[in-house]
């Protein structure tokens, strides 16, 4: 026991240093000096915070944020009933649960994984670029690219569970006759029911950040309002807009919560309790989107198998593939050359996103845990604490509710076109993530090893060091290695602005109907993503 709790340690230790290491290499990517910044970069940044002090909130604004809200919400509230149902059907098969044999359950698994892990590994405004082209301006495009890799992530995430449940309920149905799809409602169902239920909330807080970055490609919401006035320069209204989003982030984090919360108490009052008042107000909200998508957008879905929607998706999917193309991209030595190229700068600009936000979440992580703010867990209680937690939680708000791709455009105006703005970017939105996990880790520690170093005259870094951090450490390095996954899959939508990288050719590929070369840039994209997800899951498992 006492050899392994050292190799543990050990590697812990070694994993820092290769993450410093790998961090400190990927700075060496940029050119350090004042041609980073635009001439009027400063001037700009004064007008944008400018903006943010004095928002517009003109009723004509306010008008046209709340409606523009309620677009965000509903396609995101249309996308994720979508990505349930595929999810429950997937990742029930990937688990293998129902199969029969040994041999049916690894094949089912590994077909099915596959699937999953295809459609969570492309971002999700890469299938809204694919899914314009093949069908139009339609908020199908939004809803489908919406659902697929928000259906992946939670397949994934449900198969792991059913394969998590013990085996002596589900032996015990099975000894008294229960079929497979028995064993599967009244076993497995009920024993993961909650856990699901709780992270399908987590990730619908995600696609709201999801469905408002829809707007890049020509689709309504929040962030098509915020791109325009960011083209006209009306930094004020860009605020305003801002600020719905963040509102509307707020009101799901707040619903998600008092979920989470009555499933974790597991209240069994009879009547009208939280957890039944949110499931009636989740189907309110699912039937008012499908009927404001079908009635007040339009859109009815068998127009998709239209004849005109036939010939532009035929005419898009065999670009890809190359027909009638003699020299695709994908079968040229230059291409590829130059694709791997563009590879690795997106690889340096993810490193250098999640470093910058762990040295920044790192620096703000303490006051921003509400044991040390009031002082259960160090005993010291200042009247200050509070002051710094209420500032430092509200940053952590702001920075995690604005989509990266948001703070992307807004940086673009500061930072000439480049790895840096990206990965700025990329690790203000992580930044407020990584803090607010890191802070429920040190919320979630005993506290009486700490209480008991600082009795005995330890000063305040030597309670950091020696107290609370060798206890967070793991989980925090968890937490940098399973934020650095999500920011691999977004750094080719950051590029779409001018970040560099993947994704800003992947822009002027589609731009100019290169559609080989779309393909070329997707299959590195995915090994880059697939490479990153083993990377981390690998590395994680040495840890633990």
């Amino acid at each position: 026991m006492k050899l392994t709790s050292v190799i543990r340690h050990h590697n812990r230790f070694l994993l820092s240093l290769l993450l410093n290491a790998v961090f400190v290499w990927s700075l060496f990517s940029i050119k350090w000096n004042s041609d980073l910044v635009h001439s009027g970069g400063i001037p700009t940044l004064l007008q944008i915070l400018k903006g943010l002090i004095h928002p517009d909130l003109t009723l004509e604004v306010l008008a046209l944020g709340l409606k523009s809200a309620w677009i965000t919400l509903a396609y995101a509230v249309a996308g994720m009933s979508l990505a349930v149902v595929y999810a429950f059907i997937v990742g029930t098969l990937a688990s293998g649960v129902i199969t029969s044999t040994k041999t049916s359950r690894i094949v089912s698994k590994i077909c099915f994984r596959g699937i999953l892990g295809f459609t969570r590994s492309i971002h999700e405004l890469i299938w809204a670029w694919l899914f314009v082209a093949a069908i139009g301006l339609s908020p199908y495009a939004a809803i489908f690219s919406l659902a697929i890799p928000y259906g992946g992530i939670l397949g994934r995430i449900f198969s792991d569970m059913l394969n998590d449940v013990p085996e002596e309920p589900i032996k015990s149905l099975r000894s008294a006759g229960a079929s497979k799809i028995q064993t599967l409602i009244y076993g497995y169902f009920p024993l993961v029911w909650a856990d699901i239920i709780s992270y399908t909330m987590y990730r619908f807080e995600c696609s709201i950040r999801s469905s408002a970055i829809m707007s890049f490609v020509g689709l309504g919401g929040l962030g098509y309002q915020i791109q325009l006035s960011l083209r006209d320069l009306k930094y004020d209204r860009v605020w305003t807009f801002v600020f719905f989003l963040i509102v509307l982030v707020i009101l799901v984090d707040i619903w998600s919560n008092v979920v989470r919360t009555s499933l974790i108490e597991q209240r069994k009052q009879r009547g009208f309790s939280y957890t039944w008042g949110s499931a009636i107000f989740a189907l309110l909200l699912i039937i008012g989107s499908w009927l404001f998508i079908l009635l007040g957008e339009h859109a009815l879905f068998f127009d998709l198998f239209s004849d005109k929607n036939y010939e532009a998706a035929k005419r898009f999917f065999e670009g890809l593939i190359g027909v009638n193309n003699q020299q695709p991209a994908f079968l040229e030595r230059e291409s590829w050359s130059a694709a791997l190229n563009l590879t690795l700068e997106t690889l340096e600009m993810s490193i250098m996103a999640i470093g910058f936000s762990t040295i920044a979440a790192f620096l703000t992580v303490i006051p921003a845990a509400r044991n040390i703010a009031n002082g259960q867990l160090t005993g010291d209680k200042k009247w200050y604490n509070w002051i710094l937690y209420g500032m430092v939680r509200i940053m952590y708000i702001f920075s995690r509710s604005v989509p990266e791709l948001v703070w992307a455009m807004m940086i673009i105006f500061i930072f000439k076109p480049g790895l840096l703005p990206g990965a700025i970017a990329l690790a203000l939105h992580n930044f407020g993530i990584l803090g607010k996990l890191w802070a429920e880790v040190i919320e979630d520690m005993d506290a009486q090893p700490i209480r008991n170093l600082a009795s005995a005259g330890a000063s305040k870094l030597a309670v950091l060091f020696y107290g609370i951090l060798p206890t967070v450490l793991p989980r925090f390095l968890t937490y940098i290695l399973y934020r650095w996954e999500v920011i691999m899959r977004t750094t080719i939508v950051v590029g779409f602005v001018g970040a560099g990288g993947l994704g800003m050719e992947f822009k002027l590929a589609m731009s100019f109907f290169h559609y080989t070369e779309i393909t070329l840039l997707l299959l590195c994209y995915m090994v880059l993503v697939i490479i990153a997800d083993f990377a981390s899951e690998s590395t994680r498992k040495a840890v633990r």
